[in-house]
């Protein structure tokens, strides 16, 4: 089969299509037939050798590139239940130490990854659900916060923080939404109460115009950290969505980093909402496995919103 790695650091011409074997399920594990891998900026930092500099991976000969997959059961490995061959499914591979992603024409995953894929949309669009839906919810559960709070919504447009201004507003919280200018629309039908334009010249002091005392708490998707930190009350919360952007907890703010970790339930929980139509899945572009590095590309020029897809 072929699958997309990197054996040596560097732009997206470090991507390599290479041929290996088909991988075999274990026991506890399935492997999936890959229809569709979403493209994320983790693989852009894991391809770069930017996480391995960050010692957030070891150095490796070869590294898998991939975290969402969306795809069909193909195999299942001994003492798993819930799922078989044909079942259309979602996942997300969370370890870095590996040598096969999502990036291929199979992967094998843990059952305990996986989801049934939502029903009614198609697997390209499905793909873009693991990795930003889990990061969103995984946060707003770290924040843990009453209905009727408040909550500022970095990068609200993009996939996280698309994904979070929904779920909280689902939650019945109040959302303000912080983004481009042309995007005040689109975060609005997400949920957001309030909008201020990422191009303000003082965040906090806008946000607080809108809210006074500021926020009961932030979720910071576009990693502004210690920018975005001054519109959230005294004692109250902060969920950083990446390593090294979280800020000092000043004025005694709880400062949460999640770290997105594969979750069956909660991949499933959202699978459904995906289906019910309150989570709203986007794809910036279809492109097949052997353009991996176009995807890299587009993905690492910005502005897209939705993710680019590999269709193998």
């Amino acid at each position: 089969m072929r699958a997309v790695v990197v054996r040596e650091f560097g732009g997206p011409e470090a991507l390599e299509t290479v041929e290996v074997p088909v991988p075999e399920a274990g026991a506890g594990q399935v492997r999936v037939r890959v229809e569709a891998a979403a493209v994320n900026p983790v693989d852009v930092v894991t391809r770069s050798g930017a996480l391995t500099a960050a010692g957030l991976m070891t150095p490796r000969e070869v590294t898998g590139i991939g975290w969402d997959v969306a795809g069909v059961v193909d195999a299942v490995g001994p003492g798993v239940t819930g799922f078989a061959p044909g079942q259309p499914v979602i996942g997300l591979r969370d370890r870095l130490d590996l040598d096969l992603g999502a990036y291929a024409d199979y992967m094998v995953l843990d059952a305990s990854a996986l989801a049934p894929a939502p029903a009614g949309v198609s697997l390209q669009e499905a793909s873009t659900l693991p990795l930003a839906g889990l990061t969103a919810l995984q946060a707003l559960d770290t924040l843990d916060l009453p209905p009727g709070s408040t909550l500022l919504v970095t990068g609200a447009a993009g996939a996280v923080g698309g994904f979070a201004v929904e779920l909280a507003a689902l939650r019945g919280l109040r959302v303000v939404a912080l983004a481009g200018a042309g995007d005040e629309a689109l975060v609005r039908k997400f949920g957001a109460e309030w909008f201020v334009p990422r191009t303000a010249p003082d965040v906090p002091a806008a946000v607080r115009a809108l809210v006074p005392g500021g926020v009961d708490a932030a979720l910071d998707a576009a990693l502004l950290g210690t920018a975005a930190l001054g519109a959230v009350r005294t004692r109250g919360a902060f969920a950083a969505v990446a390593g090294g952007s979280e800020p000092v907890g000043l004025r005694g703010i709880r400062v949460t980093n999640v770290w997105i970790a594969a979750d069956a339930g909660a991949l499933t929980h959202l699978s459904t909402l995906a289906a019910a139509g309150h989570l709203t899945l986007r794809v910036a572009d279809t492109l097949p496995l052997t353009r991996a590095a176009d995807a890299h590309t587009r993905l690492a020029g910005g502005g897209l919103r939705g993710r680019p897809v590999l269709v193998p």
